[in-house]
């Protein structure tokens, strides 16, 4: 077969068709080619073909660039729940030469404010539910259920001619903030093509997929970890309102669906449900965990009440678009922390403080050298600065990697405990507190202290009757004395970004002594 027929998506058979110098938009039009009268995408009671998501793409660009008046290079803001609107209108913005800017329907008040403002969106799209919260003075325009809606207008076809390069900026990805406020990172559309080509090898994507996609779409991961790279491949795609344990295993006993990405705080919500261990999820293939890092327990957990299912642990961050390194599901065994090895564009290495590699086996900073890379972040030049040092970005994660080059994370840099001068990874702590049975949750952080600098705090969600005494006799068997928690103290949640990461910075302001805050 030649470049030419693969570019065009000549063999409908082939897994991996060649995207990393493709426009995102592009990517859904060659599966559009490959696939005509596939179903795509399922939301709710509407079912979209790959032609007819294609159309749909194009009517949005037209709608966008004619209708709305918008300019090639125009930011679009999105304030909206899942829905299939909100994929076909970051699709039209692709393809019309606008840049999206996906933002946490959560957000209220200054967190909202400050990333219209940052980037300078020229119009926001938004659920009628939520626009309310918009700002004065912003351009807003409903993305469905009110009259004159985006998603009403799509039922009049319109053409429009593709507008963007691959070299031009597609996104600006918001970071979480879970240190400081939301930095816009800004993805051209060869970044992204490039990242989507990685997960469809690391991940195994291929057209036979019945994938259900729950998390937010504003997500980074949910975007373009798994739905995009599905819809490139060809996969049935199901885009839920939110990942509820029952709609997912009626789906998984439907047959509709076979594979499922969810933060480590979902999946622990569905070892926990009542459910779980009744209803038959055989038909569930492929398994994929993170956004944050997963407690070995939880996982052990799961394997063995799923022991047919395959386990993938995908690790990254938005700027990388967002996957760098997976561990496969034949790799886990023996390795159950670890977070894998870098995906196919993406070269990572270990460094210390000033930028020199350490030796395989010592922790230090993971940087990351990668064509799916951000080229630094919107309207914030020193931020740009302080993340890449000699074309490599730094990535924040303290790690490990071994000698068959497997990666294990540690802790986040900022999060590292420093207790009486020795230096404790919350992780390990946060590890043997999921190990007791009374634990549904529990975040470790540093709290000031006169004697220790910093004094080792457990925040612990209960799922049953436990002391703070038990819990720290438990920890205090299986942990280095300087390693163990001087107190626990209990809560009814942890405090999460959109990615279901803890926010460790609201633990430490909410809990530090009054001196301190």
């Amino acid at each position: 077969m030649t470049a030419a027929q693969e570019e065009h998506g000549a063999d409908p058979h082939s897994a991996t068709p060649p995207v990393r110098d493709h426009t995102v938009d592009g990517l859904v039009r060659a599966a559009a080619r490959r696939f005509p009268d596939r179903e795509a995408v399922r939301y709710r009671d509407r079912t979209w073909t790959y032609a007819g998501l294609d159309a749909a793409a194009t009517t949005g660009a037209a709608v966008l660039r004619g209708h709305y008046g918008l300019a090639p290079g125009d930011r679009v803001a999105a304030f909206a729940h899942n829905c299939d609107a909100y994929l076909i209108a970051f699709l039209s913005c692709a393809r019309a030469g606008l840049v999206h800017v996906p933002v946490n329907h959560n957000l209220t008040g200054a967190d909202l404010a400050h990333i219209l403002d940052n980037c300078t969106a020229s119009l926001v799209i938004a659920d009628p539910d939520l626009a309310g919260r918009i700002p004065g003075g912003c351009a807003v325009r409903p993305l469905r259920d009110a009259p004159g809606s985006f998603l009403d207008a799509l039922s009049h076809p319109q053409p429009f001619e593709a507008a963007a390069a691959p070299d031009a900026v597609v996104q600006l990805l918001y970071t979480s903030g879970t240190t400081a406020l939301p930095k816009g990172a800004v993805m051209t559309h060869r970044a992204l093509a490039h990242a989507y080509e990685s997960a469809i090898e690391a991940l195994d994507l291929d057209p036979a997929d019945l994938p259900v996609h729950s998390l937010p779409l504003y997500h980074s991961a949910q975007m373009h970890v798994f739905l995009l790279p599905s819809l490139a491949v060809g996969a049935r795609n199901t885009i839920l309102d939110a990942p509820e344990p029952e709609e997912v295993f009626a789906l998984v006993e439907a047959g509709r669906a076979d594979s499922f990405f969810a933060p480590p705080t979902v999946w622990i919500g569905f070892a926990n449900h009542p459910e779980f261990e009744r209803r038959d999820l055989s038909a569930l293939r492929k398994a994929y965990y993170g956004a944050s890092i997963m407690p070995v327990p939880v996982l052990e957990r799961l394997r063995a009440r799923l022991p047919g299912l395959g386990f993938y642990n995908c690790f990254g961050q938005s700027e990388i678009g967002p996957l760098a390194t997976v561990l496969a599901p034949d790799e886990h065994d023996g390795r159950m922390a670890s977070c894998g090895r870098p995906v196919k564009h993406v070269r990572a290495k270990v460094v210390d403080e000033h930028g020199a590699d350490v030796p395989d086996g010592t922790a230090g900073e993971v940087v990351y050298r990668s064509p799916q890379l951000c080229r630094g972040y919107w309207n914030d030049p020193e931020a740009t600065r302080q993340a890449f040092r000699d074309g490599w970005f730094r990535s924040g994660d303290l790690a490990v990697r071994d000698a068959e080059g497997y990666f294990t994370v540690v802790d986040r840099v900022k999060d590292v405990i420093n207790s009486g001068g020795v230096l404790v990874a919350s992780r390990q702590v946060e590890d043997v507190l999921y190990a007791h049975p009374a634990v549904a949750e529990a975040a470790v952080v540093g709290l000031p202290d006169p004697r220790w600098i910093e004094a080792v705090t457990a925040v612990v969600v209960p799922r049953g009757d436990v002391t703070e005494a038990e819990l720290l006799a438990w920890a205090r068997e299986r942990l280095a004395h300087f390693k163990a928690p001087r107190r626990i103290l209990f809560a009814q949640a942890l405090p999460r970004n959109a990615g279901g990461k803890v926010l460790k910075r609201e633990l430490r302001d909410r809990y530090a002594p009054s001196g301190n805050r």
